[in-house]
């Protein structure tokens, strides 16, 4: 817990009494509650805050990582601990992939209004940033992580169960949002032995509010196109309409 004891180990931005204000509502949104805000308030610090204001501070990244670490653990056990005896190995890999995904933390990210408060600098702010699912779910990780560095194991654990848990339950009944470029590829490698192919047919909008619109080709059929804000949820969109033709009951 070297990071947590040394504060030279890193270089937090400045928890005002304003900032402070903050810090402490979105504990009480996300019902967490950390020893040292300024942990925190790196966890919140993105890449772009940090350059852009040219002060010696870190970003997230850091946090991001072990934060990756530790929640892939937490579910790995979880599921281990209930599940072992109904599942294999397969299944286990399966329903972590989709409870620890860019989505999945994305959408409890939003939940807990992690969007109000992450630092991003002016351009990521005009380009929607604050919105983005990736930038979303690596916040997520770094909270993780600088909760893991303030609390310790077993409190960072209460944490994630309360907010994966019912996640798993979705992969398990079946109600969770399929990665359908995934389930497409394996359909179209076993069936055919060959890969969907996916084209970009149009873009549309400005710069800071784009829309992508993709075609999908199986097997010299055409499929889409699909649309999204970014060239991998189109590509999502496209598979999903591809998948859902050729498996109706899907």
């Amino acid at each position: 817990m070297a990071f947590l004891q040394d504060s030279h180990n890193y270089h937090a931005p400045k928890v005002t009494n304003e900032r402070k204000r903050e810090l402490l509502l979105f504990e009480k949104h996300a019902e967490v509650r950390f020893r040292r805000l300024e942990l925190l308030n790196l966890a919140f610090c993105h890449r772009s805050y940090a350059n852009e204001h040219q002060i010696d501070i870190d970003n997230n990244e850091r946090l991001e990582f072990l934060g990756d670490s530790v929640l892939g653990l937490v579910v790995s056990e979880y599921l281990f601990r209930n599940f072992s005896e109904t599942m294999v190995e397969g299944d286990f890999a399966r329903i972590k992939s989709f409870v620890v995904s860019e989505d999945s933390l994305a959408g409890i990210a939003k939940r807990i209004k992690v969007d109000n408060f992450i630092l991003i600098g002016k351009g990521e702010e005009y380009s929607g940033g604050r919105g983005k699912k990736a930038l979303l779910a690596d916040c997520m990780e770094s909270i993780i992580g600088a909760y893991y560095l303030d609390s310790g194991f077993k409190d960072v654990q209460t944490f994630i169960l309360k907010y994966l848990v019912p996640e798993i339950v979705k992969v398990l009944e079946n109600r969770h949002k399929k990665d359908y470029k995934t389930l497409l590829q394996e359909y179209v490698q076993k069936r055919y032995k060959t890969y969907p192919r996916y084209h970009v047919v149009k873009k549309t909008g400005p710069d800071h509010d784009k829309m992508f619109w993709v075609e999908v080709v199986v097997h010299d059929v055409v499929y889409g196109p699909g649309k999204g804000k970014n060239k991998k949820e189109a590509e999502q969109d496209a598979a999903g309409l591809a998948y859902k033709a050729i498996h109706p009951t899907h």
